[in-house]
């Protein structure tokens, strides 16, 4: 059994084509979804989908790229938009992106926070993106770790093996997608290689970063496969422990039962 831990079914439901996708992953062993909030508009969509689907999960958060356009998202906000779907099992997708700037860098901390204190009041794990923001990254989470017990999910991990250890040495779960199968992707592989696998999760982040052969494509949950082998190869395990493990770390991260 494989759990795809961050994918964006909402959008992926264009034209109603979310039924014929996710039959797609139950074939491919894909029997559990989380499906990642970016936006107030996108957590109702998602709402949707979990009411409807008993194997979809989701989370509600502001992506960073966002941040801008919800001043008004502060810690009590999130609190009450988590408690309306038992469904709802983590925060984010939050962080700091400081490659494209789309939101100012203060305003993109700031948010972040206010998600952090939310998901360690509810505590439930936070799921982060980070990118160009090592530093700033590691250095908010380390400090508001110190006072909590917080749940940390890095998605779509690309990072250096410094900031690997870094976020291993404040107990945070990783997760790889796609891009691990990429041909000029080495460095990364020789990090993941280094992250122990019982704090690796996998993901598609889906519609985004199909994996090899798919590269360019569309990406949806059932590609996953094409990351487990990879991963598989990688940590030098067969590919039902790799799925095991990773599956496990899912469990036990966010506290389900999966059937």
């Amino acid at each position: 059994m494989i759990v795809d831990s961050h994918c964006h079914l909402d959008y992926l439901n264009l034209n109603n084509q979310l039924s014929d996708i996710i039959k797609r992953a139950d074939l491919n062993k894909v029997k559990y979804l989380l499906t990642i909030c970016t936006t107030l508009k996108s957590f109702e969509t998602i709402k949707l989908i979990t009411e409807k689907y008993k194997n979809i999960f989701g989370t509600f958060g502001i992506h960073p790229h966002e941040t801008k356009n919800f001043l008004n998202v502060n810690k009590n906000f999130i609190l009450n938009s988590q408690k309306l779907s038992k469904k709802i099992i983590g925060i984010g997708e939050t962080g700091l992106d400081f490659y494209y700037n789309y939101s100012e860098k203060d305003i993109q901390k700031k948010s972040f926070v206010q998600h952090i204190e939310a998901a360690s009041e509810l505590n439930i794990p936070i799921i982060v993106h980070s990118r160009a923001a090592e530093n700033d990254t590691y250095e908010i989470l380390k400090s508001e770790k110190k006072n909590s017990k917080l749940k940390v999910l890095i998605h779509c991990f690309t990072g250096s093996k410094n900031f690997a250890k870094k976020l291993l040495d404040i107990d945070c779960y990783i997760s790889v997608s796609g891009i691990i199968t990429f041909k000029n992707s080495f460095d990364l592989a020789q990090t993941v290689s280094n992250i122990p696998i019982d704090k690796l999760l996998v993901e598609t982040d889906s519609p985004y970063l199909a994996p090899l052969p798919y590269r360019g494509k569309s990406n949806e949950p059932s590609y996953i496969v094409h990351t487990i082998e990879k991963l598989s190869a990688i940590k030098n395990m067969t590919k039902e422990k790799v799925m095991s493990n990773t599956t496990n770390n899912f469990i036990k991260l966010f506290n389900v039962n999966l059937v």
